[in-house]
């Protein structure tokens, strides 16, 4: 590893020791997120703390319920950036299942697979099956539509969902959304979630009481972060309008392996680690893809993300979790 890379990795690691957070209107990258942030939404300013070995407990104090995010599992990977995924994956589980409360649900964010494989996913089946929480919600990646444009993907993860899987659930008052923005990749792979699901997410959420707490997940983002590497949604901004009148909404996505944030109003958008390997802040390297750190700093670019709502506050916090913590 080169000298300027382990300078990068040194100081994202040190930054992360800094409790400053401007709360209004920020983007916060956590490349190297051996730590991470609790978040609680209040009005649609988010308040933060460091996370520490207690923060779960804490944030669950007063919570009416919880769920885990996964995402970016790539099993199948075996390159040098991580030659043992599944492992990974199964440190990810243990943690979940460690956890003072047992979550109500998982939601994961797509890459399950390297290839789409049906070896691929049969893997990830075995470990999921080890979770406390056994309903888990599912949308694809770019590596699950590889070999079949998916149709796998849908045959095991997508039943009751429409078009290529996007769906909407309720639970205890909050309003989910899962988007698929995969399915039809733009020129230097920019998301897309297409006309057909755009009318589909508009007349979902018609109706429904602008008091209702909306979570979107899907695996690209839904903003736009770094679009010379495809990190964005073209048409995110449509599929945002749709949500402006409700007083909490919060979008969570994976694919760019590193925690980014940033709220705009009453929306939090909030980007997750990968459970395989990370990916360069944007900008720093070339191109994006696996990134090869030293072995005994790998768990701590990799995480789970828990989140906690509290039904009286209509909030939410967020607290993301390195393996190695």
């Amino acid at each position: 590893m080169s000298d300027k890379k382990q300078d990068l990795i040194d100081q994202n690691l040190q930054d992360l020791n800094n409790d400053g957070v401007d709360r209004r209107g920020f983007l916060k990258c956590m490349a190297w997120a051996g730590t991470g942030l609790v978040w609680t939404m209040s009005g649609g300013i988010p308040v933060s703390r460091a996370f520490a070995k207690n923060s779960k407990k804490d944030a669950m104090k007063g919570g009416d319920f919880s769920f885990v995010q996964i995402s970016d599992s790539h099993i199948g990977f075996n390159k040098p950036a991580n030659p043992d995924v599944t492992a990974t994956l199964q440190t990810a589980i243990n943690k979940i299942n460690a956890m003072p409360h047992t979550p109500d649900f998982i939601i994961h964010t797509g890459d399950l697979s390297q290839l789409s494989k049906p070896s691929e996913f049969d893997t990830l089946d075995q470990v999921l099956k080890g979770a406390s929480a056994k309903q888990i919600y599912f949308v694809p990646g770019e590596h699950d539509m590889l070999s079949d444009n998916g149709e796998q993907f849908l045959q095991r993860y997508g039943k009751g969902t429409k078009g290529t899987g996007w769906s909407s659930f309720d639970h205890k008052g909050v309003h989910f959304v899962g988007l698929v923005n995969v399915a039809n990749l733009k020129a230097g792979g920019m998301g897309s979630l297409g006309h057909e699901q755009l009318e589909w997410l508009e007349d979902d959420l018609k109706g429904r009481s602008a008091s209702t707490p909306i979570v979107l997940y899907a695996h690209i983002p839904l903003w736009t972060i770094y679009p010379d590497w495809g990190w964005g949604t073209d048409d995110s901004e449509q599929a945002l309008s749709y949500v402006k009148r409700f007083g909490s909404v919060t979008v969570l996505n994976g694919h760019i392996h590193q925690i980014m944030q940033k709220v705009e109003g009453k929306v939090s958008f909030h980007t997750a680690m990968s459970t395989a390997f990370p990916q360069p802040a944007p900008g720093t390297a070339p191109s994006a893809g696996p990134m090869k750190v030293p072995a005994e700093q790998l768990q701590q670019v990799l995480g789970i993300t828990d989140v906690n709502y509290v039904v009286s506050g209509g909030s939410l916090a967020i607290v993301d979790s390195a393996l190695g913590a």
